[in-house]
């Protein structure tokens, strides 16, 4: 048992002492990481007048220069803690874990005042005392829960559970006729201050139900609790199921406003692709255009090629007057090309003329061969 609580203690100061992974402390605001654990609390903790106390050992408390010193393990320092805990919230959870943290070896008891004190000197509360006693001895932190704790703390009180230090927020709480019920505390140097956790209490929690009550009020009808339930009223239950209804349409309408305009988004997006796309094809086809039909395009050049070759094939080259003529025998008879009549004879005057007629006709025929029968055919017509 006691390697037990030795271990624990000085698990609890290599925690609080051991270098982060950068060198760095928790004392230096970095927190330094720990070991995973799978080890916890398997039980709650048990109330003050279930445990057996030892009253033969005399009580001594310690000073607060031993307490941080650290204490044997079979002497923890015994912190308490006191409170309404209403609607148990982070809060409270982490005011409680600074009380366990506040020595190396503490052994933390929780008071919980009752509903009678807690009606008579601070207001109703939303839990009932022993929901609110079960909640404090679920907290991982709590070592004892003292049920039906004193508003005020007595010398009495003190001594029965053998409290060293009493741990509270700093802030005067003035309540049952005082300006400060910590302050005899105080003033005997028992107390030990912790840190309120700003933006979480039980009042603000109670503050955002009552400002959005009609929302909560709809939220249990939808989840079958009744107006009686909910001392909701006849008329207020046939207005909130009316304006169940009414959200749900707002609720088709938004929807439906969210789908047409993610479809409106997706036809401009598309529109604008086709349109991108029709004037690139565009361009393509105004460019191909005018490469074909443009004032120095293709079909022009392929024009003017083609009238020359007619012209040439029209008006053939003269052959020149110098050339020397070739004597030829006469022949009985002149056959036309691609003809099978025989031309009638020709008298003697008229040969050379003949003769210079079939030499032009050979001529043009071998210079345009490659424009077919036709331009020998118009040659000769």
């Amino acid at each position: 048992m006691d390697a037990q609580c030795s271990a624990k203690v000085n698990a609890r100061k290599r925690r609080k002492e051991a270098p982060g992974p950068n060198g760095a402390t928790e004392e230096d605001g970095v927190p330094s990481k720990v070991q995973r654990c799978a080890v916890g609390l398997r039980q709650p903790a048990p109330f003050s007048d279930e445990i057996e106390v030892d009253f033969s050992k005399p009580y001594v408390r310690v000073t607060m220069e031993e307490a941080s010193r650290g204490t044997p393990c079979e002497r923890p320092v015994r912190v308490y803690a006191d409170g309404i805990f209403d609607l148990f919230h982070s809060g409270h959870a982490r005011a409680l874990m600074q009380a366990k943290n506040l020595f190396p070896n503490t052994y933390l008891i929780v008071g919980v005042c009752s509903d009678e004190l807690t009606h008579n000197f601070k207001g109703f509360t939303v839990m009932n005392e022993n929901e609110r006693y079960d909640a404090v001895q679920h907290c991982r932190y709590v070592d004892e829960v003292v049920r039906n704790a004193p508003w005020t703390l007595t010398p009495e009180f003190l001594a029965e559970h053998r409290i060293d230090f009493v741990a509270h927020d700093d802030i005067p709480y003035s309540s049952a006729g005082s300006d400060d019920v910590y302050k005899h505390i105080k003033e005997a140097g028992m107390f030990a201050p912790t840190q309120r956790t700003e933006g979480i209490s039980t009042s603000d929690i109670i503050t955002r139900i009552v400002r959005d009550y009609d929302v909560y009020a709809r939220r249990n009808l939808q989840r079958g609790y009744t107006a009686k339930e909910l001392n909701v009223s006849f008329i207020n239950e046939k207005k909130y199921h009316l304006q169940e209804r009414v959200d749900k349409v707002k609720k088709k309408v938004k929807d439906v406003e969210e789908k047409s305009k993610e479809f409106v988004q997706k036809v401009e997006e598309k529109s604008i692709d086709l349109i991108q796309k029709w004037e690139e094809k565009s361009r393509e086809f105004i460019g191909s255009f005018l490469e074909m039909f443009g004032p120095e395009g293709a079909l022009k050049h392929m024009l003017k090629e083609g009238k020359g070759r007619m012209l040439q094939a029209i008006s053939p080259k003269q052959s020149p007057s110098s050339s020397p003529t070739h004597e030829r025998s006469p022949s009985p008879s002149f056959r036309w090309p691609f003809s099978g009549k025989t031309s009638p004879p020709c008298s003697p005057a008229n040969l050379s003329r003949h003769k210079a007629a079939a030499y032009d006709i050979r001529y043009s025929y071998l210079e345009q061969s490659k424009f077919g029968s036709h331009a020998l055919l118009t040659q000769v017509s």
